[in-house]
């Protein structure tokens, strides 16, 4: 069944190699696992049975956003859509934490610190070094920033203030005028989304998980607010629950099925 009309659509990157060995990742930059690139295309195989075609890509900084985008629109056939990268979709910044293996800093610290660190609102982790944010945002990426706006670490709080912005000033306008916006973000950046576009409380969002490359379609009502369909936030409430199954290809995309052709 095909769904008519625009809208926005969210889906978090693929696994990365740095989820597959359960480190946390925040702003470092690994590429994604075999399995991400599968899931990838996964994504991008349910949005074209479903025939939504994104008008813009909407890409984090990171190559795992950027992969994952590329990936799935490919297999929508979408290569002419514009792609647009923003510092405010990328990953929470986890501080000294980054690049750590999760089951050695949970045996460093109690339980109660360790959850904090990883799932309440306002408490960020440690920060990261002098010298290793230096290394870090030398990358020509970040050279236009201010330094003021590059963390040090993040909470979920302060990933929410750095990216509704983009929701309100270039997500919002696109669905008021008819398109259907794709952003490939990250598990934090789209709870932080997910949390302002849904209005969820600070314990509703603690509690949310996003799946890795479950697509996720809102509307705006008319008063010009976001809303989930019928069948919820996910476009595929079964694969959201569990990991997702890669399934086998499809025919070849007619031009009449490629993006831009309606």
């Amino acid at each position: 069944m095909l769904i008519d009309g625009g809208g926005l659509l969210l889906v978090r990157h693929g696994q990365s190699v740095s989820n597959a060995a359960d480190v946390f990742t925040g702003w470092s930059d690994p590429p994604l696992s075999p399995l991400g690139v599968a899931q990838a295309r996964q994504a991008g195989t349910l949005l074209r049975r479903l025939g939504l075609r994104p008008t813009s890509v909407h890409t984090s900084l990171l190559r795992r956003s950027i992969a994952t985008a590329a990936i799935l629109m490919a297999v929508l056939g979408c290569g002419q859509v514009p792609v647009y990268r923003s510092w405010r979709l990328n990953e929470r910044h986890y501080g000294a934490l980054t690049g750590r293996d999760k089951r050695a800093v949970a045996a460093e610290v109690d339980a109660a610190t360790f959850r904090a660190w990883r799932r309440s609102y306002a408490t960020g982790p440690p920060p990261i070094s002098e010298p290793a944010a230096a290394a870090m945002y030398a990358d020509p990426r970040y050279a236009g920033l201010s330094a003021t706006v590059l963390p040090r670490a993040e909470s979920l709080a302060d990933v929410r203030a750095r990216t509704v912005p983009y929701w309100s000033e270039v997500l919002r306008p696109l669905l008021l005028a008819g398109g259907t916006p794709l952003v490939v973000g990250h598990g934090n950046s789209l709870r932080a989304l997910v949390m302002h576009l849904e209005g969820l409380s600070v314990a509703a969002v603690e509690q949310l998980d996003i799946p890795t490359a479950v697509p996720m379609l809102y509307h705006l009502d008319p008063r010009g607010r976001a809303v989930t369909g019928p069948q919820g936030r996910y476009l595929d409430p079964v694969g959201a629950a569990e990991p997702i199954r890669v399934g086998p290809g499809l025919p070849a995309l007619s031009a009449a099925d490629r993006c831009g052709a309606r």
